[in-house]
């Protein structure tokens, strides 16, 4: 583990104390356009919000090389249910930008007190972050889209799309995965 800017270490601190109110508020923004679906529930939808602002927070902080990889495969798993839930590609970036905006915001008292050199520090990689994120989720929906048109050779089916039990298998896979990033290896000193 390579030691950590602190000033991005402190932008962490700050996501991991707000993430509640962080995952409240961008699904409620998610709400408005009917984030759960008959394929998704609403609070499994809640759990992936939950799971993709922890991810973000500790892409911000001292494992976030550790985390890069989790990162993305929970970037396309979201766009693969953004696939299920029905919506379109531009839908998706339009999530990520709604998160965006929320971090943006939650994060501006403790930035604004920052020197400008590290605020904008903060600010740019945290929009790396939510930029590569966007990339991966669009190439997962698009992937999604195509298996489907593949499972039916080319014709499109109600019946293709990710069922909850595949959702939440995959989900809870991911949250494992973050649990291993982030315990202590074992046997350290």
């Amino acid at each position: 583990m390579r030691p950590s800017n602190p000033t991005l270490h402190a932008a962490s601190r700050s996501l991991f104390e707000e993430r509640g109110v962080l995952v409240a508020e961008w699904a409620a923004r998610l709400s408005d356009r009917a984030a759960g679906s008959h394929n998704v529930p609403p609070e499994l939808m809640e759990r992936h919000l939950r799971l993709m602002v922890d991810l973000v927070a500790e892409m911000a902080g001292p494992l976030r090389r550790e985390s890069r990889e989790l990162w993305e495969k929970a970037c396309q798993h979201y766009g693969r249910t953004a696939a299920a839930r029905g919506l379109v590609a531009g839908e998706v970036a339009e999530e990520f930008s709604a998160l965006r905006e929320l971090l943006t915001r939650d994060l501006a008292a403790s930035v604004a007190a920052l020197r400008s050199r590290q605020a904008l520090a903060v600010l740019l990689h945290l929009n790396r972050v939510i930029d590569r994120g966007i990339a991966v989720a669009v190439a997962g929906y698009t992937d999604a889209l195509v298996a489907e048109l593949y499972v039916q050779d080319g014709v499109p089916s109600a019946g293709n799309g990710l069922e909850p039990a595949d959702v939440e298998r995959h989900l809870s896979a991911l949250e494992r995965e973050l649990v291993a990033v982030t315990l202590p290896p074992t046997g350290a000193i």
